[in-house]
């Protein structure tokens, strides 16, 4: 009885410490931006219909503002979010060359659909497909981290 005991009290204790939230490693991070750019995440494809430019910027910083600063700050790169650093897998930085290399219809997936297990919610039927692509282009020229105001890029 004893040994069954101990032999019970190992194993949940080795299947809670599997359990543990730590901050994924190299080798799984990059399985796992592989699997996301390759195979999980859809619409590869699908092509932005709103122009890049100053309106559409400017619209998209505001959705943007309504659903995402949240989690991903006024910035798009998790200033000022005090649990960032908390979650895992962890927020990433939407300026980080991992999401910049998403096509514009994998973003747009993304702000769909979401990605599971993390915790980025979609937002199919919360948002409209002119809010969401119009935060694509906001994505696609966020401003230094820190800053809280719009991209110089249309500001001449």
């Amino acid at each position: 009885m004893a040994n069954r005991v101990a032999c019970l009290s190992f194993l949940l204790a080795a299947g809670l410490a599997g359990c543990s939230a730590t901050p994924p490693g190299k080798l799984e991070s990059g399985v796992a931006t592989f699997a996301k750019h390759h195979a999980l995440i859809g619409g590869k494809e699908q092509k932005n219909p709103l122009p890049d430019n100053a309106r559409t910027l400017a619209d998209g910083k505001e959705a943007f503002s309504h659903y995402c600063i949240v989690c991903h700050g006024n910035d798009g790169q998790n200033t000022g979010i005090p649990f960032t650093e908390r979650m895992s897998p962890p927020i990433p930085s939407l300026a980080s060359s991992e999401v910049q290399s998403y096509t514009d219809g994998q973003l747009k997936w993304i702000l769909d659909n979401g990605i599971r297990p993390s915790g980025m919610p979609g937002s199919k039927g919360v948002l409209s497909d002119d809010e969401l692509w119009s935060i694509i282009v906001y994505l696609r020229h966020l401003p230094p981290a820190g800053s809280v105001g719009i991209p110089d890029v249309y500001n001449n």
